[in-house]
């Protein structure tokens, strides 16, 4: 069954479901009520909702026949009329908006459009959990996303789907992002008995390769440290399961040390149901199980596969592999009945939580929601919202922006990225309610405004570089926006140089050099960019970030760069220089390896030149930060062990506590509280992040993290206006660090808090 979307943003997937214009006739609409197909099955014990959910479940698995039981494996679940189950569409998308991307969802009933939020990295950008939570909020459905691995690599073609490269921020995304599906309240709370709608992280887990330099993610099989896995990788995902509940996990198409992510049990049962105790789905990516028969060559014959990914703990197949080979794997004794009922309990349990087996859904929450609400002006200011919070001005020599309405009377806007406003949405996206270029915006601010495209596409094969020139000379300034779209970084396609495609800085350069006055270049792009030619050029004045923005992108960019905003995003991925292509995507290791060369990854532990550091961004303002006294300068450990050889180490050189043997109630009476005052020293009005880092005294050869973020708050503040933020810290999260065998361990010595320029000692004595 293929739904249409006829309801807001904040609709439920029941509510898609009864109100389907595809639903055919014979089909029950929906189950357990009395106009169903079959109205005898409401009195059945799986439609009374007294009963606690197991119980259930139970009832309907136990009555289903073998085949029935197979059909319900896959994405496409087919009806089953006898006892008045409806179709189910597991697949639907809604990465930064309700996309017409997978089956779930599509654009071509009675609504056309609805609310695109910016691209995930620009919303990260903004280090603002509650505007996630809030963006969350209005896309309440049944969603395959978001995707919360760490863009490790700046050439990763998927990476602006991410929060970035932090494990803190892809944990407090996921936290607040499936919170805010799901119908939970921000501070958490939920009862894993009741769903408002659901949402699956993915993909799980060390997947951040496409397709580089043909090779494939679909056969790549990534080796990863258990120190990497153990600081890097999986916290994103434990916080996605721990404290934000989420009812769905994708695993991904790679290996890991040699592994297929679907197949392997140690990852979907071990650790994720049993270490973080995970109630709820778990989905193969599209086609996922199929190539670990055909790419992967892990299982020698398909039903293999399917035993493989069943045993492991997997739920419910993106595909037709579990449908064509389950009912021949069980024939040749590969696999258990029990392991099918065992899946299907855990797909009915999330379909029940969401209310889909109480009768009419219209007679529930949200049942009268309509389509009235979608694209609605408070969905679309917060588009806006988070467009104008995430952009980052990278540069601004002589404080050129903000421009002057008043005293701007002409504007030339240059490049392929201005007039193009389907480049501003990013991939996997919905038809917007607006769709605003960036120079027709621009002609709203100044009359007369030139355009000339500069470039023949993104990719810049031809640059009409004399014709821009002229262009640019016939403006008091000039605003060139330049970068990147999906043709350079995609899915299924990462890039292979750091540098702007093309003509692209030859055409930024030639410009430059011709205008009147320094022009302002804004990148629109997910990925890094090398554009150290543009920060060190005098003649280029301001570098703005836009991201991928969203369908309000054209209007935030405007506003800053006519004062109306002030822009406070931070870059939540750290800028590399062009010469990085020359490391391997395929190394996964995140830590720097000096011997060989190697400079390691992400803010923690690279160790090389950087264009623009992770958490980098200006204003148009000027902030001051301090520690607040209270803050205390000694954790004393050492009376939370009986024996400090049953806690860790005890080594002159290297004293250390297990976190893992401390223990949950501990960890929490450890917790203590820094402050932080913030100040606006400036005269303009403004809203940031404030940044809280941990600095370790000695990195130990790189094995430790350079400096760790461990908060982040976002303030507003008028001009010359002071605030106070608190930070909680637990010493077993945010002072613990990962050994070479992947336990976390508190090591005893100075760290130091730091906010900006701005240090505070905290010594840990065991």
């Amino acid at each position: 069954m293929k739904l249409h979307f006829h309801g807001a943003a904040t609709l439920t997937f029941l509510l898609l479901l009864c109100s389907s214009s595809t639903t055919h006739s014979t089909q029950p609409p929906f189950s357990c009520d009395e106009y169903s197909s079959n109205p005898q099955t409401k009195s059945l014990p799986f439609c009374q909702t007294t009963l606690p959910i197991h119980k259930r479940v139970e009832d309907l698995v136990s009555r289903l026949t073998l085949d029935e039981k197979i059909s319900q494996l896959v994405n496409s679940a087919p009806a089953i009329p006898r006892l008045g189950i409806p179709a189910y569409e597991w697949w639907s998308e809604a990465l930064h908006g309700v996309s017409g991307y997978g089956l779930g969802v599509s654009f071509n009933g009675r609504i056309r459009s609805a609310t695109s939020f910016p691209q995930v990295i620009l919303s990260a950008s903004t280090f603002d959990s509650h505007l996630w939570y809030r963006i969350a909020q209005a896309k309440g459905m049944t969603f395959w996303a978001p995707n919360i691995n760490i863009f490790r690599d700046p050439r990763w073609g998927r990476g602006h789907e991410t929060p970035g490269e932090d494990p803190l921020v892809g944990g407090k995304y996921a936290v607040s992002y499936v919170r805010g599906i799901q119908g939970d309240k921000y501070e958490g709370g939920q009862s894993i008995n009741l769903l408002q709608a659901s949402a699956c992280c993915k993909h799980f887990t060390a997947y951040d390769l496409d397709n580089w330099k043909g090779i494939s993610r679909l056969g790549f099989d990534a080796q990863v440290t258990q120190q990497d896995l153990a600081d890097t990788y999986q916290p994103p995902f434990r916080s996605c399961i721990e404290e934000g509940k989420a009812s769905g996990i994708m695993c991904a198409y790679n290996r890991v040390n040699g592994v297929p992510n679907c197949a392997d049990y140690n990852l979907l049962t071990k650790t994720a149901r049993g270490q973080w105790g995970f109630h709820g789905y778990i989905t193969s990516d599209c086609d996922a199980v199929s190539i670990i028969h055909d790419n992967h060559k892990y299982a020698r014959l398909p039903e293999d596969a399917v035993a493989d990914v069943l045993k492991a703990g997997m739920d419910v197949n993106c595909g037709s592999y579990l449908k064509n080979y389950t009912k021949s794997a069980i024939d040749q004794k590969k696999l258990p009945e029990s392991a099918i009922d065992r899946a299907l309990h855990n797909l009915f349990a999330v379909r029940m939580r969401l209310g889909l087996f109480n009768g009419n859904p219209k007679k529930q929450l949200f049942g009268n929601i309509g389509p009235d609400q979608v694209c609605t002006q408070e969905h679309q200011q917060l588009a806006l919202e988070a467009a104008r919070n995430g952009i980052v001005l990278l540069k601004n020599s002589a404080k050129l922006l903000p421009l002057s309405k008043s005293h701007t009377s002409s504007l030339a806007v240059i490049g392929p990225n201005a007039d193009n406003a389907y480049a501003l949405l990013g991939n996997y996206e919905g038809p917007p309610c607006k769709s605003l270029e960036i120079f027709k915006v621009l002609q709203n601010y100044v009359t007369n405004t030139l355009y000339h495209k500069g470039c023949n596409f993104v990719n810049c094969t031809f640059a009409a570089i004399e014709d821009a020139v002229n262009t640019a000379k016939q403006a008091d300034y000039v605003v060139l926006v330049m970068g990147l779209d999906q043709s350079q970084e995609t899915e299924d396609h990462d890039r292979v140089e750091l540098t702007l495609p093309g003509q692209q800085e030859s055409l930024i350069t030639a410009v430059a050099m011709a205008s009147k006055r320094p022009v302002v270049l804004v990148l629109v792009c997910g990925g890094p960019v090398d554009v150290s030619f543009a920060k060190n050029d005098p003649k280029i004045g301001s570098i703005l970030w836009a991201g991928y923005p969203g369908e309000a992108g054209g209007t935030a960019l405007a506003e800053i760069l006519f004062g109306e905003h002030n822009p406070g995003g931070k870059l939540p991925v750290t800028w590399y220089p062009k010469d990085f292509i020359s490391v391997p995507m395929t190394d996964m290791r995140m830590r720097a390896d000096p011997s060989s060369g190697y400079p390691g990854r992400t803010y923690r532990f690279y160790k090389g030149p950087k264009v623009f550091d992770f958490g980098y961004g200006l204003t148009y303002t000027t902030y001051s930060y301090h520690f607040i006294s209270s803050t205390p300068n000694t954790i004393q450990l050492n009376g939370v062990m009986h024996t400090s050889t049953q806690a860790g180490n005890v080594s002159s050189s290297s004293r250390y506590l297990s976190v893992s043997k401390i223990g949950i109630d501990i960890c929490e009476r450890l917790k203590f509280s820094t402050h932080v005052g913030v100040e606006n020293m400036g005269d303009m009005a403004g809203k940031h992040p404030v940044l809280l880092f941990i600095r370790h005294n000695h990195p130990n050869n790189g094995s430790r993290p350079m400096k760790q973020l461990v908060g982040f708050e976002s303030v507003s503040l008028k001009a010359r206006e002071r605030a106070e933020i608190e930070f909680v810290l637990n010493p077993c999260q945010h002072l613990s660090t990962a050994n070479q065998d992947g336990l976390m361990v508190i090591e005893e010595g100075y760290r130091y808090l730091v906010v900006e320029d701005k240090e505070y000692p905290i010594n840990i004595v065991l």
